[in-house]
């Protein structure tokens, strides 16, 4: 029978604390999978990055196309080629570094750990730990697997995990998270969960997990015509061929050549290339404004975000607090309760913003002589000091104050709704150890202190809420202070707050998503619900975050920010980086993404006019027998001055207009026009040419120059209002394709016109101004005549759900 190896047949074990675990225990373990090996990063490997990019439906499709024309002998025809080549390179380049950046990603750093082995101790890698080593753990030490405190005792800091950045006391049974660093005393702790089983691993794995989706509604669009575009290719190019080269009995070469023409001019294969330079121009812009931008396509998403979670301390405060007063209530005078408090902060460790503040502020210390100190314990809420007399607590009220509570809440909450956070200072009756108060506590004083909203804050968010942005306020504070923060800060409804405790299920916290703005008390994994609510609420999420806490809402969330001051982990896991940790960036990313946006929709219908183009005279053609009237390196002639230059020069106009209806839609509607414009007048050229004998090579060149007026056209309309610059473009495309007729013509094809053949062309040119308006006119008016009945239809509904 075969022996079971597995984790699940090592017998666990509770070593001794001053003999550990023997060296064929810890053999039996490493054998059986109980070893703290670093997970791996679920990511595809360079090679796989590469070979998914190379060999793509469309490059294959290009590939026969160029082998085709190579075999009949048109190689000026592969002109297209360049473009195929770097759009291949740009996507790998951009998987591969953000491949490297979630593998670069690390939220352990505990190279080495003491471990007791045989009863000796010894400093071995963390990777070579094991399920049930007793480990020594002193100050500084990062914590590289769950453990469970055996003896000693030691204060915790799982800032990196929970957010909170106060001091955990941690004995006997107390167990500890890996992630979390020891800030003070020493202990020894028996490993629970190692490797892939134990938190931060779970939480690595969840870091590093690639989201699957496309967030950017751009690129779904762009990805929906090109799916449209491949479906259509094979059946439509096959039948070309075979109506040229068995109907019509054309030579092999001129077969191959119409055929890949009308195919070359289906594929938007520019389209791609444009967004991703037009991103990558974007993301160089921010990065002149101190945004750093991972991931490109978020420029895109922010911009079309409805809802912004953000959080109070360093995005609408400052990251930093100040003591603003002292009140206070005791008998005693406010040059006694200065003293005592400067002594009691003197002693303190500054680890945590709040005593750093105190620090600061009281800082005349008597000498006096103190006994003990316990630094502040997040499960009790409080810190202490003893003098050889007396001794003093501060922390939270409620827990200081205990039975005497009542008395001061009225006060309390008042400054609390002043956007205070208020500690109360108290004589305390017994001996402080860091557990629970028992004794009676004489309440001394209340300290006051504050986050500073910064002042760029209302400016900041007066402009979301000018953008139909609502913000969602997300703290572990309470949330009567930041609710008073939010209001300071300008943000809209801000006195509608929830203490997220109370939000215990789903359906809860789905209801308080559509109710509250500002939430208080709440814990890290509430986080990743609120943002998975307004989610399935139909809401774009964006969300900012700096703590190792944060990173799995950062995750889920449309569109992440982190401020550079943050944890390591939180800035690589971010799509967005603010490098100098000011919230205000975030107008100058909106702004990006919406000029992102909109040239984008100019730009894509230049191409969308030459792919409906190509589409609907492919089918026409073969509907009527006609032979397709263009040469695939005319097409790519048309491509380049009316599509591929004009769209990248107009994707850098300034253009921060509000984001109006769907990115397909947009585009669609304003490449029609021109589109079914082009199929006219080049349906007319080739039938009147017939009519007048005119040859084949004149229709050609004539049927160019005609798309080519037409794509003026349209560059004309999608550049409005025009500008200098944008008439600049205008002229600059106009010369291009006039110098390329008179000295290229040899490259592209084209050929001199005889008299009857020019006239044809200035004729339909002209008709063709005419054409494009009533085009547009119909259009437009369909589009007005459909918006308004679903209009009427949506208050019908809305009234009959009333009702």
């Amino acid at each position: 029978m075969k022996k079971d190896t597995g984790a699940s047949a090592v017998k666990r074990l509770e070593p001794d604390e001053n003999i550990g675990l023997t060296a064929e225990q810890v053999r039996e373990r490493i054998q059986g999978g109980l070893a703290n090996t670093p997970v791996k990063p679920p990511s595809k490997s360079i090679g796989a990055i590469i070979a998914s990019n190379v060999f793509t439906y469309f490059n294959f499709i290009f590939t026969v196309i160029a082998v085709l024309l190579v075999i009949a002998g048109s190689v000026r025809d592969l002109t297209f080629l360049p473009v195929i080549i770097v759009n291949t390179l740009i996507g790998i380049v951009q998987e591969i570094r953000s491949k490297r950046l979630l593998d670069k990603m690390t939220v352990l750093n505990s190279p080495t750990a003491k471990v007791i082995r045989d009863g000796q101790q010894q400093s071995i890698p963390s990777e070579k730990l094991v399920a049930d080593d007793i480990v020594i753990f002193k100050a500084g030490d990062q914590i590289p697997a769950d453990a469970v405190v055996v003896s000693g005792k030691a204060s915790a800091n799982e800032a990196l995990l929970t957010g909170e950045a106060d001091e955990i006391v941690k004995e006997k049974g107390a167990e500890l998270m890996s992630g979390s660093f020891i800030v003070s005393g020493s202990c020894k702790a028996r490993l629970t969960k190692v490797g892939a089983e134990s938190y931060i691993s779970q939480l690595t794995l969840q870091a590093k997990k690639v989201k699957k989706g496309e967030q950017s509604e751009m690129i779904r669009s762009l990805n929906k015509i090109v799916k449209i575009a491949g479906f259509i290719i094979l059946p439509l190019g096959s039948l070309q061929f075979y109506h040229m080269y068995v109907t019509k009995s054309m030579d092999y070469t001129q077969s191959v050549r119409s055929t890949m023409a009308s195919v070359i001019g289906m594929i938007p294969e520019g389209l791609f290339l444009l967004a991703s330079v037009t991103l990558a121009i974007s993301a160089m812009r921010l990065a002149r404004q101190k945004v750093l931008v991972h991931n490109m396509k978020c420029i895109e998403t922010l911009a079309r975000t409805d809802v912004l979670c953000v959080d109070k301390t360093g995005t609408i405060t400052e990251n930093t607090m100040q003591v603003t007063g002292v009140e206070c209530v005791g008998d005693i005078s406010e040059e006694k309760v200065f003293s005592l408090l400067s002594d009691f902060a003197s002693e303190q460790s500054a680890d945590n913003i709040t005593m750093a503040a105190m620090k600061q502020y009281f800082t005349s210390p008597t000498g006096a002589k103190i006994v003990s100190h316990t630094d502040f314990s997040s499960e009790f809420k409080y810190s202490s000091v003893t003098f050889e007399k007396k001794a003093y607590v501060l922390g939270a009220p409620e827990w200081v104050l205990r039975d005497e509570y009542e008395k001061y809440r009225e006060k309390i909450e008042i400054d609390s709704r002043k956007g205070y956070r208020v500690l109360a200072f108290a004589e305390y009756d017994g001996k402080p150890d860091g557990k629970a108060l028992k004794e009676s506590s004489a309440p001394l004083a209340l300290v006051l202190i504050t986050n500073p909203v910064r002042k760029t804050a209302p400016q900041t968010f007066k402009f979301f809420a000018d953008e139909g942005v609502n913000v969602k306020v997300i703290s572990g504070d309470n949330p009567i202070t930041v609710s008073e923060v939010a209001k300071q800060a300008g943000i809209e409804n801000a006195e509608k707050y929830v203490d997220a405790s109370t939000l215990t299920t789903d359906e809860a916290i789905y209801e308080a998503m559509k109710n509250y703005t500002v939430f208080g008390r709440v814990t890290p994994d509430q986080k990743r619900k609120f943002v998975k609510a307004l989610q399935a609420q139909g809401r774009v999420v964006a969300m900012t975050g700096d703590g190792v806490n944060d990173i799995l809402a950062l995750k889920d969330a449309d569109c992440s920010i982190a401020m550079a001051s943050g944890s390591d982990a939180a800035v690589q896991a971010a799509q967005l980086v603010l490098l100098d940790s000011d919230f205000a960036h975030m107008t100058d990313v909106v702004m990006e993404g919406r000029q992102v946006v909109n040239n984008m929709e100019r730009s894509g219908s230049l191409f969308l006019v030459k792919n409906i183009f190509s589409i609907l005279l492919s089918v026409i053609t073969l509907i009527f027998g006609v032979v397709y009237p263009l040469t695939p390196s005319q097409v790519t002639l048309i491509s380049m001055f009316t599509i591929g230059i004009p769209a990248f020069l107009l994707s850098q106009v300034p253009d921060h207009y509000l984001i109006k209806g769907h990115f397909m839609r947009n585009v669609i509607v304003k490449a029609l026009p021109g589109a079914v414009t082009d199929v006219v007048m080049v349906l007319a050229m080739v039938y009147f040419g017939k009519i007048f004998n005119v040859s084949t090579g004149e229709i050609t060149t004539a049927s160019t120059i005609l798309m080519s007026v037409v794509g003026i056209m349209v560059l004309r309309q999608v550049s409005k209002p025009l500008s200098v610059y944008k008439w600049a473009v205008i002229v600059l495309c106009i010369s291009g394709l006039t110098l390329s007729f008179r000295a290229l013509g040899w490259v592209f094809g084209t050929t001199t016109l005889s008299t009857k053949t020019l006239l044809l062309c200035i004729n339909f040119g002209i008709m063709a101004d005419t054409f494009i308006r009533f085009i547009s006119f119909l259009l437009k008016g369909g589009e007005t005549m459909i918006f308004h009945l679903s209009h009427k239809n949506a208050k019908q509904s809305e009234k009959a759900v009333k009702t």
